[in-house]
């Protein structure tokens, strides 16, 4: 490996290609590997000629003993070649991981974040089939195919008629990897789906394990899941079916192959042409020379397998944070380096400007897979350090989608989002994570103890820790845990009751106080004591002079908001001082029962003017 080598993350093709073009030093020394071994592969046919026309003519033990000592070296050197390209190949897989590794891994995460189309986590498992194609024998097999006309050549040395022959052989299997091609590509990228649908579908229901369990609904989602698991599996036996009888047709070939070729040469030794040992020559070169193409052929469906993961890490990385803006440039990976890039990435964040905390949106327009209207539509709207906006309206009037995009989560497909007046795409995702506080309306809490939930799984800064946790009122909660606060949570927190997983998740929220706050129904599941703990958080936040923005069905913030926001359907309807809007409001609430649309901040929601 060569030392100073760099993926550049904007690089024209994407940071994949970027990648692979690192290694083309490593594939060329392969290729010179793949020489050396080819090449050498010629010594039985050459110690077979020695053998049988002049050391059994000769009958000297001398010439034999030579002959054969000089076989065995160029066997050594044939054995290290092969050895030694693996050991580049293997060392290569070991260089595209540690250099995209990284990269999947925020890539997975943030398409997971932002609810993309795609299975999350599948991004490292393509990477690892990626890698181990790269690795194994279907590399190879390209490798070694371009020798097959060099052993035909030496065919056509020996007699015109085998050269032929091993040509016509070599067409033969050419054609039938090509068709298997043809014939496998949909077969395999739909076996692929399907697995994957029912793969998807398993897991999510795993998630709501509890509520399936407890209501009786595991007949009904074993039936669906059956359906999805029925499909693959029956494209799972076609497409084996078909692999399978291509294997046989090749399989065939290669045995006519050998038939054929001693056969013809038998009676060239018959007629007088060619000698014994050139029979038993071109047998050994005619399976050498078809060895490669029947590789590819039992290889097939592992290089579609690859060729779909490529795709798949292609545009994920295409759309990973460090593709986007200057801030967001991944900087030069030092090849085979993690401590190096670790280093990078930490200098990176340090010299990152520090926000302020300003968000503008303009005229924001923002849609989902399978939904006409938009989420979002034309939404407009500024919020400030030191002030604290609370976002109120009916469900699915785009609330919690407008704090999704407050924090970069979700991209807005019009309109622009400027934080202290840059595009937010232009933030660096990384440096920017620690200035931003999140509360989500579903709570996810990771399978590590409460001190290092609440301080992000960092590294664990114990005074900022217990900072957060007494600004969230957890304090004397979390020390009458078993262990305080190294009491393990497990898989998300399953012990805690749903207040007090809220309540982690907003001292998370409020750690290291940063410079945007976005709360999303953060007083959901919490009783009067945690609504007081919320309301002096927010208020402190508010007096530090960061921005808050909080999105409630209940009234308790809106009567300490600076701004108020009202949105109904995508829009944002009403949008001042808490006063003002509350009056415009009162109307709406006063309408007789059946002539309102739901709950507002204080009671029914309001209606368009």
């Amino acid at each position: 490996m060569s030392k100073g080598r760099s993926v550049q993350a904007l690089s024209q093709d994407g940071p994949l290609w970027a990648t692979l073009r690192l290694l083309r030093r490593e594939f060329w020394v392969v290729a010179v590997f793949s020489m050396v071994a080819n090449v050498l592969m010629l010594a039985p046919t050459l110690y077979m000629l020695q053998v049988y026309d002049r050391v059994l003519v000769s009958r000297s033990e001398t010439t034999l003993l030579v002959v054969s000592l000089i076989t065995l070296f160029l066997f050594m050197v044939m054995a290290f070649a092969e050895w030694s390209r693996s050991r580049v190949l293997v060392r290569a897989g070991m260089h595209l991981d540690a250099v995209l590794g990284p990269q999947v891994w925020v890539a997975s995460f943030e398409q997971a974040a932002r609810r993309s189309e795609g299975a999350p986590g599948r991004g490292l498992a393509d990477l690892t089939q990626l890698r181990q194609f790269l690795t194994g024998n279907g590399v190879i097999a390209f490798f070694d195919t371009p020798w097959t006309p060099v052993y035909i050549g030496v065919l056509f040395l020996l007699h015109p008629w085998l050269g032929v022959l091993a040509l016509c052989l070599a067409l033969a299997q050419g054609t039938l990897a090509w068709w298997g091609n043809r014939a496998a590509r949909e077969p395999s990228a739909e076996l692929s789906r399907l697995e994957n649908d029912a793969q998807v579908f398993l897991q999510s229901k795993l998630r709501g394990a509890e509520s399936v369990q407890a209501m009786g609904m595991v007949p009904a989602l074993r039936g669906q899941w059956l359906q999805r698991h029925g499909a693959a599996m029956a494209q799972h036996a076609r497409t084996l079916g078909q692999s399978h009888r291509l294997q046989a047709m090749s399989k065939f070939l290669r045995y006519a192959a050998q038939g054929a070729s001693l056969g013809v040469g038998a009676l060239l030794v018959i007629d007088g042409q060619i000698s014994p040992g050139a029979m038993i020559a071109a047998n050994v070169l005619t399976t050498r020379a078809l060895a490669p193409i029947d590789l590819l052929v039992g290889t097939w469906r592992g290089f579609l397998g690859a060729r779909e993961a490529f795709g798949r890490l292609q545009a994920l990385l295409k759309e990973a944070p460090q593709q986007r803006g200057s801030g967001g440039v991944a900087s030069a990976v030092p090849e085979g380096t993690l401590r190096l890039r670790g280093l990078n990435a930490a200098l990176g964040t340090a010299l990152a400007p520090v926000p302020q905390g300003q968000v503008v949106l303009h005229d924001v327009q923002t849609r989902v897979p399978g939904r006409e209207a938009p989420v979002l539509n034309g939404v407009s709207l500024r919020t400030a350090p030191g002030q604290l906006t609370v976002v109120l309206g009916p469900s699915g009037s785009g609330k919690s989608t407008l704090a999704r995009v407050l924090v970069g989560l979700c991209e807005p497909s019009a309109g622009e989002v400027t934080l202290d007046g840059r595009p937010l795409a232009d933030w660096d995702a990384q440096a920017l994570g620690p200035h931003v506080g999140y509360l989500p309306q579903e709570v996810e809490l990771f399978d590590a103890t409460v001190a290092e939930n609440i301080g992000r799984l960092g590294e664990v800064d114990s005074q900022r820790v217990i900072a957060a946790a007494r600004a969230a009122g957890l304090h004397e909660m979390i020390l009458r845990l078993p262990k305080g606060y190294d009491t393990p949570l497990g898989e998300s927190g399953r012990f805690l009751s749903g207040g007090q997983r809220q309540r982690i998740a907003l001292a998370r929220a409020l750690y290291g106080e940063p410079a945007l706050l976005v709360l999303d129904e953060p007083n959901a599941n919490l009783d009067d004591a945690g609504e007081a703990a919320l309301q002096q958080a927010v208020l402190r936040m508010r007096e530090q002079g960061k921005n808050v923005v909080a999105v409630t069905h209940r009234g308790g913030l809106a009567a300490l908001a600076d701004q108020l926001v009202v949105l109904e359907a995508g829009r944002v309807r009403l949008s001042g001082a808490p006063q003002e809007v509350l009056k415009a409001l009162k109307p709406a609430a006063a309408l007789p029962a059946g002539q309102t649309g739901g709950a507002g901040p204080s009671g029914p929601t309001p209606q368009p003017a």
